[in-house]
């Protein structure tokens, strides 16, 4: 039997409970760039006082930790930066959990996101310039080389699907 990875785990459920998403972060550069080892996915979700109770119902105690649902409407008030973990408990994989809300960022890059199919699962997937641009944000607030690394892995890879010019635009309009 082969072990659950992180797409079965977290994405699957998303897509079942339809609740819209983007994957991001060091997955999303791994898909977009050069291979290495995670044991998380980033996950930028469109959340709202409507649909809450959607990731309890698809994420249950029994298999995951996720917070209390007063935590999760808390968290999808804050305009910017509403964030939570899932936690799968066989496996010990996190999914970290952004909100939309009100961040400008995050509503192009989900009005842009790209699907692809693995292993018959629907995937979205964040487009190239959004994560480029959260891993220049997170390298410039004090983050780790590895950002760098993936951003030059991306363009080493990708570079026929990024859109250089939209990239230096937003680069600019976000001050990187």
């Amino acid at each position: 039997m082969p072990e659950p990875n992180l797409f079965q785990i977290f994405i699957g459920r998303l897509n079942k409970f339809d609740i819209r998403y983007m994957v991001t972060g060091a997955v999303a550069s791994i898909i977009y760039g050069e291979p290495r080892l995670t044991h998380d996915i980033d996950l930028v979700v469109e959340l709202n006082h409507g649909n809450t109770d959607k990731i309890i119902e698809a994420f249950p105690a029994a298999e995951f930790y996720c917070p209390p649902i007063e935590i999760i409407k808390l968290e999808t008030r804050r305009p910017l930066r509403g964030h939570f973990n899932l936690i799968h408990h066989e496996t010990g994989f996190k999914a970290d959990i952004y909100i939309v809300g009100e961040d400008k960022l995050h509503h192009w890059a989900m009005s842009n996101r790209k699907t692809f199919d693995m292993a018959g699962e629907q995937i979205w997937l964040a487009p190239p310039e959004y994560v480029i641009l959260r891993k220049l944000e997170y390298f410039s607030e004090g983050g780790s080389e590895k950002h760098l690394r993936d951003i030059a892995g991306m363009i080493e890879i990708s570079s026929d699907k990024i859109d250089f010019d939209r990239l230096h635009e937003k680069i600019q309009a976000y001050g990187l």
